[in-house]
């Protein structure tokens, strides 16, 4: 029930789910569970702990960008989690799904064992086995899962997200032929990192993606060489607030693959749409502490602008627990 301070005659629902880093309801073991909700005229309307996984909440409805709010979790030993805007209507509830981290988690990938991939996703496998025997590919996909695991989730993220994205003909995944396991720094193309890989692919994805950007899918970045050394053009995803898929490709590095002349191509997300924040918030705030783009904050925003959005799930087949 929603405080008195809160209750108007003009009222809007938000309805909120917490869930945790297995996309499950957030179990009842959760210590001091706070939630925020902010209007769009900066002013806390309610901030108090709560016991349970979903909420409900009437708000004012002001019909102008007051409106516009801002829904905040936090616990005790977990990560805060957050959505923005929250753009409510006075007949139609607002849903807001936010995933909030255990701290100490750990990725788990149960379900990503390498003898799993050719039956459970065989697109997946042939562009990890290509370019190794069999055993060979399995060696080196287990010991990223053993010896760096941030790297597996990272693979996984960019995997799971791309073969979401519907281009006019296929998905990203579909082009992809071959990782790069090895740097080769003279090219400017490196093995698989916590926040990126790069593969040869079709060199038909370039015209893909650019028809993609046409019909507002995507947006082209200038100067991609100032944040990717090497790069010839680059594409990000617009789709959502957050965690957009962003393709930035290497067009005079090629390579015949099955017959097939490729490129290559350089998938990374970035936590932030709008190339401001990204350059001040994530790109400087990263080279000063020398870190690298998280994959569990990846991961997070993922799920939650997916939520937020409407589209099937993003569900990689791990999850941090």
């Amino acid at each position: 029930m929603a405080p008195r301070s809160m209750v108007s005659k003009d009222q809007a629902t938000i309805l909120l789910n917490i869930f945790d880093g297995t996309r499950q309801p957030i179990g009842p073991g959760v210590k001091n569970l706070l939630v925020r909700i902010i209007d769009g005229n900066q002013k806390q309307l309610f901030s108090d702990f709560r016991k349970g996984s979903s909420f409900q909440f009437q708000v004012p409805f002001y019909d102008n960008f007051g409106d516009s709010y801002t829904v905040i979790g936090s616990a005790d030993k977990y990560s805060q989690a957050g959505a923005t805007p929250v753009n409510v209507q006075r007949t139609v509830p607002q849903t807001v799904d936010l995933m909030l981290l255990d701290k100490n988690a750990t990725f788990q990938f149960g379900n990503a064992r390498w003898s799993d991939l050719p039956e459970n996703y065989p697109e997946i496998h042939s562009i990890l086995a290509r370019g190794a025997a069999e055993a060979d590919a399995q060696a080196r996909y287990d010991n990223l899962m053993e010896k760096d695991p941030a790297t597996l989730a990272c693979l996984w993220n960019l995997m799971t997200a791309m073969k979401d994205i519907d281009l006019p003909s296929g998905t990203p995944l579909t082009y992809l032929k071959q990782l790069v396991w090895e740097d080769v720094a003279e090219r400017n193309i490196f093995a698989p990192k916590q926040d990126r890989f790069y593969a040869y692919a079709d060199k038909a994805l370039v015209k893909q993606v650019q028809l993609a950007a046409q019909q507002n899918e995507f947006a082209p970045e200038m100067d991609p060489a100032t944040f990717h050394k090497g790069a010839t053009s680059s594409y990000k995803q617009i789709q959502f607030g957050e965690a957009n898929v962003q393709l930035t490709f290497h067009e005079g590095d090629t390579q015949i693959i099955d017959g097939t002349e490729c490129i290559v191509v350089e998938p990374d997300i970035d936590y932030y749409k709008d190339l401001l924040a990204h350059a001040l918030l994530e790109v400087i705030a990263n080279a000063v502490s020398g870190s690298l783009t998280d994959p569990k904050n990846v991961y997070v925003l993922r799920w939650i602008a997916g939520r937020r959005a409407g589209v099937p799930e993003f569900n990689p087949p791990y999850t941090i627990e």
